[in-house]
C-alpha cells in the first residue's frame, strides 16, 4: 500500500502511512470496523474507521511530527493515547524539580513521549501492550511504574450492552482500553511524595460544525467547569443549558475545559454535523476519590483537580498551530498505591455514522440529547 493511491482524510491513506513509520502495526477488526494500534508509538489508537480501506480516518494524525524530536513533546497525534499526570502542580511528572514552570521547560516523559512499548499478547480483536518506566516528580519522588494496556475492538452486541441502545441501523466501530498502573518500586506513593494518575486523551479531526457534549451532574452545588485553562473561552463557544455543556470544536480557537469529578459523569461526545460522525466516550469516574490539580502552577490544593477535560486547538499568539483538532480528555483517581499494588482505568471510544433519526437516538440514550439540540446550541 502507498499513500499516493488514497486520499487524505480515508482510513486507507492513513494505514498506508502508518505502516511506514511503524513495521509492527496492529490493526484490530470486527467486520468492515478497523482500530489501528502502535507498539513503536507509546501504544497509541492512532485512529480507526467503520467501513474499513473505504471509510473516513475518525483519529487524528499529525504526518508532519514523523521523522523530526521535539524538544517538549513528539506530536504524533492519535485518537487514544495513554499519559500519566499530573502535568502541573508541586507533583508535576512534566517538569524537573525546582525550575519555572513556563512551555520551555515542560517536556513530556519520554516513555509516553517517544519510546515504544512491548507487545505482551495480541490477537485479531485484541492487543496488551506493556511499559516498565522510572519517572521523577517535580517533589523529587521517584516512580517506578510498570504501565499495562489492554485495547479490544468491539463488536455492535457489546457497544449495545455498554451504551443501553440499539447501533444495528448505523455504521459503528468502538474500542475499549482498559489501562493500569502497578506501584513496581519498593516505596508506597502517598500525599508526601505525590501519586501517579492515568491521563487517556482522545484526539480527533474537527469540522466546521463540530460540538463536543458534556453531560454533567445538576444535583450538587459548586462551579460546573473550569474555562480557563488556556485563557478564558469566549462565551460564543461555551454552553451550559439543562445539565449539558456545549463547546465549539471546530480547531479555530484554542481553550480547554475541565469538570471536577463531583460534576462529571461517566460520559461525554460529540457531534460533527458536516460528516454526520457521532462520537460517543465513557469512563471510569470515582465523585468519592481524589483527583489531581494539572494546571502549571504551585498554588491551590495539588489533590483537588477535574476528572474529565475537552479542548479545542487554535493559533497560538505567534499564528502558529499544531492542529487543528479536538480532544475528549479522561482521568484517573490519584494512584496512592503501596509496591505491587494497582490501579486501573477504563475509556471507551464509539464512532457511529448514519442517519439524523438513527443517531438521535444513540445521542438521545448516551447524551441524553437530539442531534437537532446539538447543533442549535451554538
Amino acid at each position: 500500500m502507498d499513500t499516493d493511491n488514497f486520499e487524505k482524510g480515508s482510513f486507507a491513506y492513513d494505514k498506508a502511512f502508518l505502516k511506514k513509520q511503524d513495521t509492527n502495526l496492529i490493526i484490530l477488526k470486527r467486520g468492515s470496523a478497523e482500530v489501528i494500534v502502535s507498539p513503536k508509538f507509546q501504544a497509541k489508537v492512532f485512529t480507526s474507521t467503520v467501513n474499513g480501506n473505504k471509510g473516513k480516518t475518525l483519529g487524528w494524525v499529525n504526518y508532519d511530527a514523523f521523522g523530526k524530536q521535539d524538544a517538549h513533546m513528539n506530536a504524533y497525534g492519535g485518537e487514544n493515547r495513554c499519559w500519566l499526570g499530573p502535568e502541573g502542580n508541586i507533583f508535576s511528572l512534566f517538569f524537573k524539580p525546582e525550575i519555572e514552570m513556563t512551555f520551555e521547560n515542560w517536556k513530556t516523559p519520554s516513555p509516553i513521549d517517544s519510546e515504544p512499548w512491548d507487545i505482551k499478547s495480541k490477537n485479531t480483536t485484541s492487543v496488551t501492550l506493556t511499559k516498565q518506566m522510572l519517572l521523577t516528580n517535580y517533589a523529587n519522588s521517584d516512580f517506578n511504574i510498570k504501565v499495562e494496556r489492554e485495547i479490544s475492538i468491539l463488536n455492535k452486541n457489546d457497544m449495545e450492552k455498554l451504551l443501553s441502545v440499539s447501533v444495528k441501523n448505523v455504521e459503528a466501530v468502538a474500542y475499549q482500553t482498559k489501562n493500569s498502573i502497578e506501584n513496581s518500586g519498593d516505596n508506597a506513593w502517598t500525599e508526601t511524595t505525590g501519586a501517579p494518575c492515568i491521563w487517556i486523551l482522545d484526539m480527533f479531526p474537527p469540522s466546521e460544525k463540530t460540538t463536543v457534549v458534556i453531560p454533567y451532574n445538576l444535583q450538587t452545588e459548586g462551579n460546573v467547569a473550569t474555562t480557563d485553562y488556556f485563557g478564558q473561552i469566549p462565551k460564543d463557544r461555551i454552553k451550559l443549558e439543562d445539565g449539558i455543556l456545549y463547546f465549539k470544536a471546530d480547531g479555530k480557537s484554542r481553550g480547554k475545559l475541565g469538570i471536577n469529578p463531583v460534576r462529571a459523569l461517566n460520559t461525554a461526545g460529540s457531534y460533527d454535523a458536516i460528516n454526520h460522525i457521532l462520537t460517543i466516550t465513557i469512563f471510569d469516574i470515582d465523585p468519592s476519590a481524589t483527583y489531581l490539580n494539572q494546571e502549571w502552577k504551585l498554588e491551590g490544593d495539588p489533590l483537588i483537580g477535574d476528572a474529565m477535560n475537552a479542548y479545542n486547538d487554535g493559533p497560538l499568539e505567534d499564528g502558529k498551530q499544531m492542529g487543528p483538532f479536538y480532544e475528549i480528555e479522561s482521568v484517573s483517581p490519584a494512584a496512592f498505591l503501596r509496591p505491587g499494588e494497582i490501579l486501573t482505568h477504563n475509556h471507551t471510544v464509539f464512532h457511529f455514522i448514519g442517519t439524523t433519526k438513527e443517531l438521535t437516538k444513540i445521542s438521545q440514550s448516551a447524551l441524553g440529547v437530539s442531534l437537532t439540540q446539538i447543533i442549535n446550541a451554538l
